[in-house]
């Protein structure tokens, strides 16, 4: 039996939410086969099927029409569905809707437990999973007390506890900052160097270069299945499905406008790294570049960002902003008992009216804390805050006055919906400030609008039916509605298709100029950083460890990198290159990036 996997005709339908005759088709029949021992990516948008088709394999749900087969077995199969769910374990994007106990190792225990595993089987089947994914020096602590990237690997090691033959992951690294992200995926790679059936559903095309199969799904159907190499050949196609190619592929392309004869088959940071390195050894022992390179398309190009400084040309004339001051800020959770945590330590900057501000830190480094602050969510320990001529942090403050000008969108907005249509929950925060039904009526439109989304399309229907970046697009618009003078965004694209992030991202840059307010956008993507941001500030353990330019801050990568941050895609390579003996220019940007690895590899020949 080659295949752990075999669907045939496989169709799902969800019931619409106005009306129980209403469908939505999200598979349309899927005919599928998946190896044993095989690593497969499956791509595709916001709404495509990808985890609608994950929770049929592991039995979530069944097949409106159709089959699924695990092992050969059913999984319409009431009697064989914890069979189903032993070999083909799945993990969640999120792991706190995963995670049950109370424990670390509790949780870990929690499905041996549940499909009678006898106790001293468990007790070893535990301790090797909480080895095999790096959490065995945390077992006794509370999974609330854990990093996003501690946590998943929680969540997974509860799935390798039920000892599967293949695991389903589902956008598992989505939530993670980078250090998270990296941590999750070496061992999703050493899980199938042992042996175990991989399938990966992700938005991140580097995840899927890694695979040795990758699928692409649109509107319930496949409609491209090859080698990874194959398929991000194909940009029509992944231009199609609202995708995008791999970092390393763009690079590798401009390297290609320069001259450079690369293969297809180089599709990752690491393997063009090492091609490229490669090339430069060769070349020093031929004494010569093989070939004249014309750069002149290369040069012709557009840039995104500025190649000065890495930060947008952008700054809106019209500054509706107000600025931020923090003086000595600092907040202690838990004070004076066991768990008792710092969360800020005497954090100050200044960000002026109207800029654009990212800040980056790893999983726990303060940034959540101290947007909460700024909002007056959190009341401060010590030390002052200001919006304007405002102190936040002032005994007799109006916080209905702070919260009307300092606005926050939080991580997952779309959790925030509840209203019958959108027009209704778009006017909800408008409501309350009790403007006219006029001025209200305005500010719905207007919000609608520069959200990016028409008004009369969406405004009447559920905020439910919604695709997934329309739901974060109208979601915004709530926040939006409320004119406030500083706009602060937790990690607003989270999570979603590679087309609806560009979307949510130009419609925030699109408003910021429109408006002039100042915008905060914290983020763990550090292209979204360099190409929107003038200015970045950098928190780690609670301290303010950074501030400055992208092209300042960015510069100091191998700090960054032991703090547990990313680069961006371009400086990513360019570190990598470095750790292998280059002597090369950081870069911002891919343009920089091709440059200053054609300056290298022309050196010294």
């Amino acid at each position: 039996m080659d295949n752990i996997i075999r669907t045939e005709n496989l169709n799902y339908e969800y019931e619409g939410f106005d009306n129980d005759s209403l469908t939505i088709t999200a598979l349309n029949d899927i005919n599928l086969e998946i190896k044993k021992g095989s690593f497969t990516a499956v791509l595709g948008k916001n709404g495509s099927g990808k985890s609608t088709l994950a929770k049929n394999i592991n039995g979530l749900l069944l097949p409106t029409k159709g089959v699924i087969y695990v092992n050969d077995m059913d999984t319409a199969d009431d009697g064989l569905i914890w069979e189903i769910r032993k070999t083909a374990g799945m993990v969640f994007q999120n792991p706190d809707n995963q995670i049950v106990a109370a424990i670390v190792e509790d949780d870990v225990a929690f499905g041996p437990e549940n499909i009678g595993i006898p106790a001293e089987e468990i007790r070893s089947r535990i301790d090797d999973a909480m080895k095999s994914t790096g959490i065995y020096e945390v077992r006794h602590k509370a999974p609330g007390l854990l990093s996003g990237g501690q946590k998943q690997r929680v969540a997974i090691a509860g799935v390798l506890a039920m000892k599967p033959e293949c695991i389903i992951f589902d956008e598992p690294t989505a939530m993670l900052d980078p250090k998270g992200r990296a941590e999750v995926r070496d061992i999703i790679k050493r899980l199938h160097q042992e042996g175990i059936t991989v399938l990966l559903i992700t938005h991140f095309m580097e995840e899927a270069a890694g695979a040795d199969r990758t699928i692409i799904m649109n509107n319930g159907n496949i409609i491209s299945d090859g080698t990874p190499a194959e398929i991000f050949s194909n940009t029509e196609l992944i231009e199609m499905a609202g995708l995008d190619v791999p970092a390393a592929v763009k690079i590798r392309n401009k390297l290609r406008l320069r001259g450079f004869d690369i293969p297809d088959n180089i599709i990752d940071m690491e393997g063009l790294a090492d091609f490229l390195c490669g090339m430069k050894h060769e070349r020093k022992e031929n004494g010569r570049l093989s070939e004249t390179i014309d750069i002149s398309a290369a040069n012709s190009s557009g840039l995104g960002v500025n190649e000065s400084d890495g930060s947008s040309e952008k700054q809106s004339e019209n500054c509706g902003g107000l600025s931020i001051v923090v003086e000595h800020l600092s907040c202690v959770y838990n004070k004076g008992l066991s768990d008792e945590t710092v969360a800020l330590d005497d954090v100050s900057f200044n960000i002026k009216a109207g800029e654009f501000v990212g800040l980056i830190g790893h999983t726990g480094s303060g940034k959540s804390t101290l947007i909460q602050h700024i909002n007056g969510l959190i009341k401060a320990d010590s030390g002052r805050i200001f919006a304007g001529d405002m102190e936040v942090t002032a005994e007799k403050v109006s916080m209905k006055e702070v919260r009307r000008r300092v606005g926050i969108v939080f991580q997952y907005p779309e959790y925030q919906l509840f209203e019958e249509n959108v027009e209704l929950d778009v006017a909800f925060g408008p409501k309350n400030l009790e403007l006219s039904k006029e001025e209200i009526d305005s500010r719905v439109r207007t919000a609608i609008r520069q959200a990016g989304l028409d008004f009369d399309e969406i405004a009447k229907r559920s905020p439910f039916e919604l695709s997934g970046g329309q739901k974060r697009k109208a979601a915004i618009a709530g926040v939006i509605a409320m004119k406030p003078e500083v706009l602060i965004l937790d990690e607003p694209a989270a999570g979603l298709d590679p087309q609806s992030h560009k979307e949510i991202l130009s419609m925030i840059r699109n408003l910021h100029n429109e408006t002039g307010c100042t915008v905060i956008l914290v983020s763990h993507n550090m292209n979204d950083v360099v190409q929107f941001c003038d200015k970045v500030l950098v928190m780690n353990r609670g301290k303010l460890m950074l501030s400055g330019s992208p092209a300042e801050i960015f510069r100091r990568d191998s700090l960054l990198k032991d703090s547990g941050l990313g680069l961006p895609d371009p400086g990513e390579l360019i570190y990598i290159m470095k750790k292998r003996g280059a002597d090369i220019k950081g870069a911002l940007t891919n343009e920089q990036a091709a440059k200053a690895i054609e300056d290298y590899l022309r050196s010294d020949l």
